[in-house]
């Protein structure tokens, strides 16, 4: 090997050193960008293709980077583990990712997380008081509105907006006001008398 060719080249060794400080390096990065106090988390610059955005979801204020394009949905069952909102048809159409936004009901697949800034999320989890069920919840259970309960979350904040809107709603109101929650199951009569149910409950 020429003498060149020997300082070219790296040896096993030490590129495994160098790997080694490498990994351990962005660790520490890491773990130090997690130590930060918000105000300088405010003022870091946010990684490569991210923006920083602050949600107020079930009462408290929370703040990440995310990509432009993230969706509400992502953001609430990933970055915050809020798993009761369901992602099923991610295409805005079957309401199992329903949440409310200012009391009203959205589908948080198809909104993206940056225009949620400056509202008030409620998501499922949001709807307890510690381990009690919310008397809307209740009247799920009692009228049993439900089958495999995949799309019940969804189906229950629907429900809790509709009653914001109108406290007494009539059988047709309901009818109206669930038509964008779907449910394989096809449990729709029980899931009208639930929602009739929690109206009763002042």
């Amino acid at each position: 090997m020429s003498e060149q060719s020997k300082k070219s080249s790296l040896s096993r060794r030490q590129f495994l050193k160098g790997v080694g400080t490498g990994v351990a390096g962005s660790i520490a990065a890491s773990k130090i960008a997690r130590a930060l106090p918000l105000e300088e988390l405010e003022k870091a610059s946010p990684p490569p293709g991210q923006v920083l955005i602050t949600l107020k979801v079930n009462g408290q204020e929370k703040r990440f980077h995310v990509e432009p394009q993230t969706t509400l949905a992502e953001v609430l069952r990933e970055r915050l583990q809020l798993t009761g909102t369901k992602v099923v048809c991610n295409h805005g159409e079957c309401g199992a990712c329903t949440v409310l936004l200012d009391g009203k009901a959205v589908y948080s697949c198809h909104m993206l997380a940056i225009d949620a800034q400056g509202k008030e999320i409620t998501t499922i989890e949001g709807l307890l008081s510690g381990e009690e069920l919310h008397p809307l919840q209740k009247a799920f259970v009692k009228k049993d509105g439900y089958q495999c309960g995949f799309c019940t979350p969804g189906q229950v904040m629907a429900a809790r907006a509709l009653l914001l809107k109108k406290p007494n709603p009539s059988r047709e109101d309901v009818l109206e006001g669930m038509s964008g929650n779907l449910c394989r199951c096809a449990a729709y009569p029980k899931i009208i008398d639930s929602v009739l149910e929690a109206a009763k409950i002042k």
